[in-house]
């Protein structure tokens, strides 16, 4: 006679959407191998250190990733509003207890560990939005007065990031924020004015919203010739070794650019430039192809939520991933400003992995209790 123990265990392993573990596992593995062979020979950080680190976040990743499949994604609601209050303190506190690094002021050290809170506000804002919207019953798409609130939500985390400064973090809080307003949907006029206004504000924002450094990468965005060793110097670099990759790669570990260290930042921001470059047009295109299979289950996930809720998040988390993926490999091929934003699942970093593990296994909360109706 079986046990509620393993009734339990047999229900847990048929309800868990296998196929979506097995894709993200994939991109795992990707990073994985490619993050070895960019920090091969690193003499700067330690090539040791950095993949043992990434494993360790892994293995964090993961088990984080099958505790929250196992919970109620309906405690997030319950907390949403507490958890951005206090990721919200946590952006306060950076700006006066944070570590310094490359001239940006984003971490906060816990000794064991350099908590960076604008990753984790990504997440804390989908949950808030989420559950202000789940309450919301709109049929003719949202007013003006309907988005007050969501906006002003947005724009204490933005301002709070953009201080840091960290201009890329704060674009991406504004298009998973602006996903989630468009899936909601919106009224014609609002979005009529919207343009309006940012046609009136984009003047401004270039005189006096962005700092020298911000213009000049914006320049070499559209010029990289005209500062080539100095903005110009990360994307000329990257464009080299994507392009030398042509169809199927030098082979691991035989990029000249990432191992002779002409590829600046090859382990965080530039990885898919190791990752063209070593692989070539076919490597590229696999992983950009289990992104897009990752997106694809998503949004089945979404669609088959059991609630409103549910949903939200699920749209939310996918739009994370998504602009991520788009802004990091636009930056890399050239046809996007650099700004400094990871490749989910492939860059180097602890928060940021532990924040996609987390936005992944809420998803897979979602699709867990999909069949309890």
């Amino acid at each position: 006679m079986r046990t509620a123990i393993q009734v339990e265990e047999r229900t847990f392993f048929r309800r868990v959407d296998w196929s979506y573990v097995i894709v993200i596992l994939g991109l795992n593995l990707i990073g994985l191998i490619n993050l070895y062979s960019a920090t091969h020979g690193v003499n700067d950080v330690g090539t040791n250190r950095l993949f043992i680190n990434q494993i360790v976040w892994l293995v964090g990743g993961w088990g984080i990733f099958f505790l929250l499949t196992f919970v109620n994604y309906e405690l997030f609601g319950r907390a949403a509003y507490f958890l951005y209050l206090i990721n919200l303190g946590a952006l306060v506190a950076v700006m006066f207890i944070g570590h310094k690094a490359l001239g940006a002021q984003r971490w906060i050290d816990l000794g064991f560990f350099n908590y960076q809170p604008s990753e984790t506000m990504k997440l804390t804002l989908i949950l808030v939005l989420a559950k202000y919207f789940s309450n919301k019953s709109i049929e003719d798409g949202l007013g003006a007065k309907d988005l007050i609130i969501p906006l002003l939500l947005l724009a204490l985390p933005f301002a709070l990031t953009v201080k840091q400064p960290d201009l890329g973090t704060a674009m991406l809080l504004f298009f998973i924020a602006l996903s989630m307003i468009v899936f909601m949907r919106v009224k014609r006029s609002i979005l009529i004015a919207c343009l309006a206004m940012g046609l009136v504000a984009a003047p401004m924002v270039w005189n006096f919203g962005l700092k020298t450094y911000q213009k000049n990468r914006i320049l070499t965005f559209f010029n990289p010739g005209r500062d080539p060793r100095g903005a110009g110097y990360n994307s000329i670099q990257s464009k080299i070794a994507v392009g030398s990759g042509k169809i199927l790669g030098k082979g691991f570990r035989k990029g000249t650019q990432s191992q002779l260290e002409f590829l600046p930042e090859r382990h965080t921001d530039f990885i898919y430039s190791v990752l063209s470059e070593e692989h070539g047009f076919i490597g590229s295109l696999l992983t950009l192809g289990m992104f897009m299979f990752l997106l694809v289950m998503g949004v089945r996930i979404a669609s088959q939520a059991r609630d409103k809720f549910g949903a939200l998040i699920a749209v939310g988390i996918l739009s994370y991933i998504f602009w991520h993926m788009f802004i990091n490999i636009g930056m890399v091929i050239g046809i996007l400003p650099i700004v400094g934003v990871p490749l989910p699942l492939l860059s180097y970093g602890g928060t940021g992995m532990l924040s996609i593990m987390m936005g992944l296994g809420i998803i897979s909360s979602v699709a867990y209790r999909r069949y309890l109706f």
